[in-house]
């Protein structure tokens, strides 16, 4: 087995050269476009298509393992009720629905992952079995 452990010098060195490309990639769109004018077409441009063009490759990203093998074929061995497609479709919605609620992106993904986790992890045999314990 092979020692992987850094020298004093080797972690200062490391920590540096992390800090100067850290610092360099924070600086150098000021360097490059500050110039008291407005920046470059293409950079306005990259500004106006990135967004939209990111989020979509996310959707895309998130919804390409989805089959239509049966809306409640759980995708893990002990998950709920709602595990297949039917999951992903309603936390879809929810998403769609929140964002054009509220306009707020941190609520449309936080209620949208909420919503999913609960409906892929929730057994309703066993939650019906525990107020029917609660209530008897």
């Amino acid at each position: 087995m092979t020692d992987l452990a850094l020298t004093p010098g080797q972690a200062a060195l490391s920590i540096l050269v992390m800090a100067a490309v850290t610092f360099l990639t924070r600086a150098l769109p000021f360097l490059l476009f500050d110039h008291g004018d407005r920046p470059p077409r293409i950079i306005l441009y990259l500004g106006s298509v990135l967004p939209p063009a990111i989020i979509t490759m996310l959707i895309v990203y998130c919804l390409k393992d989805v089959t239509f093998a049966g809306p409640f074929s759980a995708p893990n061995p002990d998950g709920g009720i709602f595990g297949g497609w039917l999951s992903v479709l309603l936390a879809s919605l929810t998403a769609l629905g929140l964002h054009t609620w509220k306009r707020n992106d941190l609520l449309s993904i936080f209620g949208a992952t909420i919503l999913y986790m609960l409906l892929i992890r929730l057994d309703l045999a066993a939650v019906s079995a525990w107020f029917q314990g609660i209530f008897a």
